[in-house]
């Protein structure tokens, strides 16, 4: 966790008292450095909260008064906060937030996954990154655009990539390589399964358990013995006996 000199200033945008309640609580109890400066309960209140106050890290629901959270984040350009969305399970919203690296918060509220997501906001406080997340966040959740991107947010950096790009990914336990059609590599302390979920609705598969791999980059399938793949740059991957057929299948259809 980091520690500053100064108190950051934290704002709770949710129209359920009994949650803001919970989480400022939450927050004193876990985090000396954060001070919660204001509440809100409307899109209105939590524009002028947020303009009024300029806070270090906003803890914003998707649904409050009046409208959105987005409604909200419209009006509060430029972004110098770090976000941490709430939200009650809501699978479009969240797989668009997973799509731009951001932390969220499900209701009901787990202790242990609000502390980590408050301690993911903290570490990344003097990174520039917000305003990047968000429009890719919104490109998602709106579908503005045909042109999908994967936010990817390692130790030193925060990458923006086109998933087309995106020529396969090998898993490493708790870790994530992708590999690029540029030969650029990216390590992410990310298991596969999330990527996988993501990816699976533009033409990506797993023929094999360590592997993600994007159909439009491969070269040739070769069916002898258990089987592997060739992709464009060359790279073999293996094929699982089991998930053969539905590899041949999704080719075809392509």
């Amino acid at each position: 966790m980091c520690y500053f000199y100064n108190m950051v200033k934290a704002v709770i945008i949710d129209d359920e008292v009994n949650v803001r309640s919970l989480h400022k609580q939450l927050l004193t109890d876990n985090f000396q450095d954060i001070e919660v400066v204001a509440e809100a309960d409307s899109v209105t209140d939590g524009i002028a909260i947020i303009k009024q106050y300029d806070p270090d890290i906003v803890l914003l629901d998707i649904e409050i008064k009046g409208g959105t959270g987005f409604n909200v984040l419209q009006k509060c350009r430029p972004y110098r906060f770090k976000l941490v969305f709430i939200t009650a399970f809501n699978d479009f919203a969240i797989k668009a937030i997973k799509f731009s690296a951001m932390d969220y918060i499900l209701k009901p509220v787990n202790e242990f996954e609000f502390i980590q997501a408050i301690e993911n906001a903290m570490e990344r406080i003097e990174q520039q990154e917000t305003e990047q997340q968000l429009t890719n966040f919104m490109d998602h959740y709106e579908k503005k655009t045909q042109s999908k991107k994967l936010v990817l947010r390692t130790a030193e950096a925060m990458h923006l990539v086109d998933i087309a790009d995106i020529l396969y990914c090998k898993s490493d336990n708790s870790y994530t390589t992708f590999f690029l059609k540029d030969q650029k590599e990216i390590l992410v302390s990310k298991g596969m399964k999330e990527y996988a979920e993501l990816l699976e609705g533009f033409d990506f598969l797993r023929p094999h358990q360590s592997f993600l791999v994007n159909l439009h980059g491969i070269k040739m399938v070769d069916k002898a013995d258990g089987g592997f793949i060739i992709m464009n740059n060359g790279r073999e991957i293996p094929v699982s006996s089991r998930r053969k057929q539905k590899l041949l299948s999704m080719l075809e259809q392509l």
